[in-house]
């Protein structure tokens, strides 16, 4: 399956709490961390949901 990489590159203060959920359950807690994880239809959801505060590659 593909993967996709994420970065976190907005903080989370002064963002509602699903927001901040929705970065938790990416992976992703503190600026500028990377994860990579499986493109499925979930996570580009939750990749909409806070697409604000992060960066896609490919």
């Amino acid at each position: 399956m593909a993967t996709i990489k994420i970065t976190q590159t907005g903080s989370p203060i002064r963002r509602t709490s699903d927001q901040r959920a929705t970065l938790i359950g990416l992976g992703l807690n503190k600026m500028h961390k990377t994860v990579e994880l499986t493109d499925t239809p979930e996570v580009r959801g939750m990749i909409r949901k806070v697409q604000h505060m992060v960066q896609i590659e490919g």
